[in-house]
């Protein structure tokens, strides 16, 4: 079997004189990670948020940068010690917004910066915090959101919270849900947009009391409200159906005059989002799903005429619209699309159809200027960089240059896009990165890599996590199969193993090991295999079924399907039932991986973490301790203070050691 190549791609760092070091997990901490930029409205400066690890510290630092559009400056804007997010220019350019935790500040509050010169300054003091600033067009006003009791007044909420930290009694109470969000229990707050006065740092509400809230089920609030550019109008997202199982999140608006809220996609049971008002206040736009209880449902661009009716744009398109923003005339929107394999940047205009500005390589956190647009371009080999790019080309000039020195030093290897056929003959996308130097006249390694989700895909872009290139650097060749249910490959391929998990994505990963298998730079007694979240998931499901693997890690893996229905995974009534409905309990007893226990015998490393409320630790230890009474070859690794994912750069160092210890004791990693 020959595999369709789509791509390949050298490194980007240049060659220089001397021995180049190997992008180890330790070197994968030095690089200095850029985040979402914003642009002024002249289009002639950029801001972003810049994060470096503190390995003493065990922590990420992150200051604000300053960039001309031009690439001559390049600058800290700040060097506080807490961290500042959210950059946002006022309307005049004169101003920057931000959001940081300083001094004595018991939460996140918005600061103030002249950019002409002079220190910070906070506006804001709340004791619950503030999330997701916009700018009002006047420039006299942000709006934020924040959780809140809604039965408080904004000045009374410090009381109730130290009410509740002083109290001996510390018991929660729920009455529906969500109780579970990722790693937070959700109290019995409220999500809430509020506006501040730039000159007084009076607080004023706009949706309480109004008979909706910001969704419970978010983690963040960024892209869940609006407000127009005459600021009469506040677009917002709310769930509209009161049952407590059940969540319907619509789109609201709401006349900051007062008035009933006007639903503008009522009738829709699944979930619509990120509204977004064009320029000239004549359009709202915002992504709409129709399949209730499906995330990866294909999100459609919906284009509301302010006062009048809606319609749906490039209806016949089979892609997800995502990071969407307005042309500065109002004619277009841009997007950042997930699009098989790559995150593209395209015009998604109001009439024609929907064009891929960008080829090679991932662009997302994209804004635009009157000129063309600024956004983040990654690979598997470069870290976020600032680029600038032209709309009409896509070729994308890069601004910052922050991580050049150490790209510049590190011995990369190379990587290719290939196509497979996996389950049911069906084209399977794949990559695939070579470790430093490899030579196809040896033999090496496979670490095939299983990506999460399962409603995601692995795009070209530098992961901190899961780092292909790390593993390279240990000698592997790894893959990364998009396989079915994955992302970016049309609404039908993504739903193609609903409800039914395990049987596709089992197959594509079983063919794209015998894929290897074929190729004679691949040693297939070495190929070891493993993932995290679905990607433990489908590890364990290889675990109990034939494979050709030496040894297997499992991370935040779903281990027993009827217990994960206790987890925030089913907070609402599940698409296709509940597991005590007719027929679902065989569907759980063939896609369940503790069921087929009694075939395990792959050396397996189970990790875990004990915040994880998405995946609760119960999986590890009901997983890992079932390996020892099987007496299976097994490991688990705990981290106390670790939610779904390593973030802490410490933990993160000792769990790629032990991923690397777990496959040189069962995998043969070494063998010459």
């Amino acid at each position: 079997m020959k595999p369709t190549t789509l791509l390949f791609l050298l490194a980007l760092a240049p060659a220089v004189a001397g021995a180049a070091q190997p992008f180890s997990a330790e070197r994968s901490w030095q690089i200095q990670r850029i985040s979402n930029p914003e642009l002024s409205p002249d289009g002639r400066q950029i801001v972003a948020p810049v994060a470096r690890a503190a390995m003493d510290e065990d922590k990420l630092l992150t200051d604000l940068w300053l960039w001309s559009a031009d690439g001559r400056v390049q600058r800290a804007l700040t060097g506080d010690p807490a961290a500042e997010s959210s950059p946002r220019f006022s309307p005049d350019g004169q101003t920057l917004a931000f959001i940081a935790q300083r001094d004595d500040d018991k939460a996140p509050q918005l600061y103030l910066l002249p950019l002409a010169g002079g220190e910070a300054r906070r506006l804001t003091t709340l004791a619950t915090g503030v999330s997701s600033p916009r700018w009002f067009a006047d420039g006299r006003r942000l709006l934020f959101a924040s959780r809140v009791w809604a039965d408080l007044p904004i000045d009374q909420q410090e009381k109730r919270l130290k009410e509740r930290t002083d109290s001996k009694m510390k018991a929660q109470v729920w009455d529906g849900g969500p109780v579970t969000v990722w790693e937070n229990f959700v109290d019995d707050r409220q999500g809430h947009v509020f506006s501040v006065d730039v000159a007084t740092g009076a607080v004023a509400p706009l949706s309480l009391g109004r008979g909706l809230e910001l969704p419970r089920f978010s983690q963040t609030f960024d892209g869940a409200f609006d407000i127009s550019p005459d600021g009469r109008e506040l677009a917002m997202t709310a769930d509209s159906n009161p049952a407590i199982n059940v969540a319907d999140v619509d789109v609201f608006t709401l006349a900051l005059a007062g008035g009933t809220p006007r639903n503008l996609s009522a009738g829709n049971a699944g979930s619509d989002g990120a509204p977004l008002y064009s320029p000239d206040g004549k359009h709202l736009a915002f992504l709409q799903q129709r399949v209730p209880g499906f995330y990866d449902a294909k999100a459609r661009l919906m284009l509301h005429a302010r006062g009048a009716t809606t319609r749906e744009l490039h209806a016949d398109w089979d892609r997800s619209a995502s990071g969407l923003l307005w042309s500065r005339d109002s004619r277009t929107l841009y997007a950042a699309i997930d699009d098989a394999g790559t995150v593209r940047a395209y015009e998604l205009p109001l009439s024609g159809q929907p064009r891929a500005i960008t080829g090679a390589g991932s662009f997302n956190a994209l804004q635009a200027g009157a000129e063309g647009l600024v956004g983040l371009r990654q690979t598997f080999i470069e870290p976020p960089t600032l680029v600038a790019i032209d709309p009409l080309s896509g070729k994308a000039r890069k601004l910052s240059t922050l991580n050049d020195a150490l790209l510049a030093d590190t011995d990369f290897g190379t990587y290719e896009s290939v196509t497979y056929k996996g389950a049911n003959g069906a084209d399977i996308q794949m990559w695939v990165n070579y470790p430093p130097g490899f030579d196809k006249s040896k033999r090496y390694p496979l670490f095939m890599l299983i990506h999460g989700g399962p409603h995601n895909a692995t795009t070209d872009g530098m992961s901190f996590r899961w780092n292909a290139q790390v593993f390279g650097s240990w000698g592997y060749v790894t893959a990364w199969p998009n396989f079915h249910g994955s992302s970016g490959f049309g609404e039908a391929f993504s739903d193609s193993i609903n409800p039914e998990w395990a049987e596709k994505p089992y197959q594509d990963v079983i063919k794209a090991a015998e894929w290897f298998a074929d190729q004679r730079w691949i040693d297939p007694e070495r190929m070891v295999a493993g993932g995290g979240s679905y990607g433990g998931y489908l590890t364990s499901v290889i675990l109990g079924r034939e494979h050709p693997f030496k040894a297997l890690v499992a991370h935040a893996k779903v281990y027993n399907l009827y217990t994960q229905y206790a987890a925030d995974f089913a907070a609402t009534v599940p698409r296709f039932g509940g597991f005590w409905e007719e027929g679902n309990r065989e569907v759980l007893e063939r896609n369940s991986p503790q069921l087929l226990a009694g075939n395990f015998n792959t050396p397996t490393l189970v990790i875990h973490g004990q915040r994880d409320l998405r995946v609760p630790v119960n999986h590890g230890l009901e997983f890992y301790q079932t390996l020892l009474v099987r007496g299976v070859p097994t490991r688990f690794v705990y981290f106390p203070d670790e939610n779904h994912w390593v973030l802490k750069p410490q933990n993160s160092l000792f769990w790629y050691a032990q991923v690397q210890r777990w496959f040189q004791e069962h995998g043969s990693a070494d063998k010459p």
